[in-house]
């Protein structure tokens, strides 16, 4: 029997990119995996194209991180489903970029309250049915622009260095109920947003690291597999950094 029997899973904005590498992760372990997205037809439709290509079934569901009812709704959902919640996987994140000269209200108010109020809130969600159980895994998404900020980015750099706080914080008050809670900072990965670089800034930027690539969204998902198993049950309140070295 594989400690991933039974085991329960939430990743949120696992629709595409990183969160969907990590879904697909989890589930072909063996984990009951649960994606969201905002738009429950695009999550439910990157759950069967996942359970189509790893022939391990998942599911999608609706879920908008800013707003406290829905967060709560999904993992209702969930539990009346599963009847427990073993992993919670905060990835869901978006970036509003520009100069802060140039920032607008609402692209600040927004990626605050996505990357930073989503995170509070689906986590409070996570907690209970986890402190009823007495353990759990929590797993962050936060970013290296967090740890070293970037140009044009104060608002999402901003979010992302929140992210570290908040995981410390909460590793702290959860860990007697054999709960670990732990960040993982990603570099440059390749996803809709890198891909779209023109060829120059691509290798530019891979110049930039020190490994000379851009990473994958699978190395990602691995160390996102890596802390929520039994091998990192003694570690908590940390940041793991996947970036090729960037960050030294």
């Amino acid at each position: 029997m594989s400690e991933w029997d039974g085991k329960v899973a939430l990743v949120t904005g696992g629709s595409r990119g990183i969160g969907r590498a990590i879904a697909e992760a989890l589930s072909i372990r063996g984990a009951r995996v649960t994606l969201t997205g905002r738009s429950k037809e695009r999550a439910q439709q990157a759950a069967s194209d996942l359970s189509t290509a790893s022939r391990v079934p998942l599911e999608g569901i609706a879920m908008d991180v800013m707003v406290p009812d829905s967060v709560n709704r999904a993992v209702e959902e969930l539990l009346k489903r599963a009847g427990r919640l073993d992993i919670l996987v905060n990835n869901a994140g978006i970036a509003r970029d520009n100069l802060l000269m140039r920032m607008k209200n609402e692209d600040w108010n927004e990626v605050i309250s996505t990357n930073v109020g989503g995170l509070f809130y689906c986590s409070r969600a996570a907690l209970r049915p986890m402190i009823r159980q007495r353990g759990g895994r929590i797993i962050n998404m936060s970013s290296v622009v967090g740890l070293m900020g970037n140009a044009g980015q104060s608002n999402y750099a901003a979010s992302k260095a929140a992210i570290l706080g908040f995981t410390k914080a909460l590793a702290r008050e959860v860990a007697s109920r054999q709960i670990t809670v732990n960040a993982i900072a990603p570099g440059f990965i390749n996803t809709n947003m890198t891909s779209e670089l023109p060829e120059e800034s691509r290798l530019a930027l891979s110049e930039s690291i020190p490994l000379r690539r851009i990473g994958q969204p699978e190395e990602v998902a691995d160390a996102v597999v890596f802390l929520a198993s039994e091998n990192a049950s003694y570690i908590t309140g940390q940041v793991l950094q996947v970036n090729g070295g960037l960050y030294m």
